[in-house]
């Protein structure tokens, strides 16, 4: 039987990407069509996703949703099945589809993505004729209302999946909002969308929701910790028997080293020698010293504390000292920008930066770096590790969330064992990360054990067959519970 399941995401790949959760939001419709599953995506009509769709179809108008006029378009693009909220007043941006100018979050940004929600809902409630889908499925808190307004709303049907990508965004807003919102006052208690006195929209999402899952086992348990809860451990303890953890995958049409166009030459795993090529065109590219001979870590990251950009400057001077070299692909916090800037400027055969992001770039450095370093101080899943093992990079990941989750380490007894994908490190401090890229050069100077590990690494299985497989489980699920109802 094909379930039909409404995906509703902010960002989605290769559309409007920030982050993560774009990529998942593209890859997983396409693997969970091979499990019978139909997926359409709710996008806002950002000018970026109206610019790129091939088709489309207006099915329904809105004479108000939250200060406008709005049209629901049913259209195709890049091989998606989407509805798009083409609603200028709220969505006619250029850019960052969260922040305008000066990185700052658009001032209406509640009821840019209460309205995600409030359509989802209204969709799922019969807005276009032919059109009922079986479960809705909300990603991240901008579309933490989603399951809140089927609540309020006092319907039962269809299911909620929420997905937690990050709990370190939660959408949080004025509570003087909740009657614009469209929310009754009894909403706003702590049994409701009522969070430390504001309105929460991943609480109402938690809250509601009936299944949530989060991106990796490891994060599941994480984040129902004091330590990693975020000031949600309580709920989520609470909420411990719908919880799960389904590891991210990633598309391995558009991260496939042997026909990747991106790259200076492609190769496969019995033609791993083909990769100093792109090793050298990423020394060139980044002004670094062109030596084969000479290890090239590399880290491709938003650059904040989160992601341990930190750690990694105050290895620097060890990881240098070893004949290493590093390649930086990413932005963030401008103090850590300005302390890489140094560094280069100080070593500029051994270390190159390219601020922003640039795919193109960074499938170059995944097919060339030699070791890729992931040292996040928390990671729900992480996907540029698995992109890394696809490529023969192997990943230097710090011990938590699905970082631990997707590379093996190679310790003593997996090396024995001949084991090993990469390289992990606990507690996630500079000593720690110093100690583990001391390990990573002593194996780097045995070639056959390091072709080895990139062997393992990008034999993984690291697409989404086995993720699609579990999410298509969870919706049968929950579609059979509302039948036996």
């Amino acid at each position: 039987m094909t379930l039909d399941v409404l995906a509703v995401v902010s960002e989605i790949f290769p559309l409007i990407k920030t982050g993560g959760l774009a990529d998942v939001a593209g890859a997983l419709p396409g693997a969970l069509a091979a499990e019978g599953v139909a997926v359409r995506s709710l996008i806002p009509g950002y000018p970026q996703v109206l610019h790129a769709l091939e088709s489309g179809v207006v099915v329904a108008y809105l004479d108000h949703l939250f200060g406008g006029e709005a049209r629901i378009v049913a259209a195709k693009a890049a091989g998606l099945d989407l509805f798009v909220i083409d609603a200028p007043h709220l969505y006619a941006r250029d850019g960052d589809p969260y922040r305008g100018p000066g990185g700052y979050d658009w001032g209406d940004n509640a009821f840019r993505f209460a309205a995600l929600s409030r359509v989802a809902v209204m969709l799922a409630q019969g807005l276009v004729d032919g059109y009922r889908p079986d479960v809705l499925h909300g990603h991240d808190w901008q579309a933490g209302l989603m399951p809140a307004y089927l609540h309020y709303d006092g319907a039962t049907t269809p299911p909620t999946v929420m997905t937690v990508h990050n709990l370190a965004f939660q959408g949080r807003y004025y509570a003087g909002l909740l009657s614009s919102l469209g929310l009754p006052n009894d909403a706003f208690q702590i049994n409701g969308v009522e969070y430390y006195g504001d309105i929460g929209y991943l609480k109402a999402g938690l809250q509601f929701a009936d299944r949530l899952t989060t991106v990796s086992p490891t994060y599941a348990a994480e984040i129902c910790t004091p330590a990693g809860g975020m000031g949600m451990d309580g709920l989520l303890r609470s909420r411990a028997d719908v919880l799960s953890g389904i590891l991210n995958g990633i598309d391995t049409d558009v991260w496939d080293p042997t026909r990747d166009t991106t790259l200076a030459v492609s190769f496969d795993v019995d033609r791993l020698a083909l990769r100093a090529a792109n090793k050298r065109s990423v020394q060139t590219q980044l002004g670094l010293q062109a030596d084969a001979s000479r290890p090239l870590f590399a880290m491709i990251s938003r650059l904040t504390w989160q992601k341990g950009i930190d750690l990694v400057l105050a290895s620097l001077p060890r990881l240098l000292a070893g004949g290493g070299q590093l390649a930086v692909l990413g932005s963030g916090d401008l103090s850590y920008e300005a302390g890489l800037r140094a560094a280069a400027a100080a070593n500029p055969q051994s270390v190159g930066v390219q601020f922003g992001y640039d795919e193109r770039l960074a499938h170059l450095i995944q097919g060339g770096c030699d070791a890729l370093l992931v040292p996040s101080r928390f990671e729900p899943c992480g996907l540029t590790q698995l992109c890394a093992m696809r490529y023969g990079a192997l990943p230097i990941v710090a011990h938590v969330g699905g970082l631990c989750d997707t590379v093996i380490d190679a310790s003593e007894m997996a090396l024995a064992s001949g084991l090993g994908t990469g390289f992990h490190f606990s507690p996630v401090q500079e000593e720690m990360l110093t100690a583990v890229i001391m390990r990573v050069l002593s194996v780097w100077r045995q070639p056959d054990l390091w072709r080895r590990l990139q062997r393992n690494a990008m034999m993984t299985d690291v697409g989404w067959r086995r993720p699609a497989a579990q999410y298509a489980a969870l919706y049968h699920g929950l579609v059979g519970e509302v039948r036996q109802q």
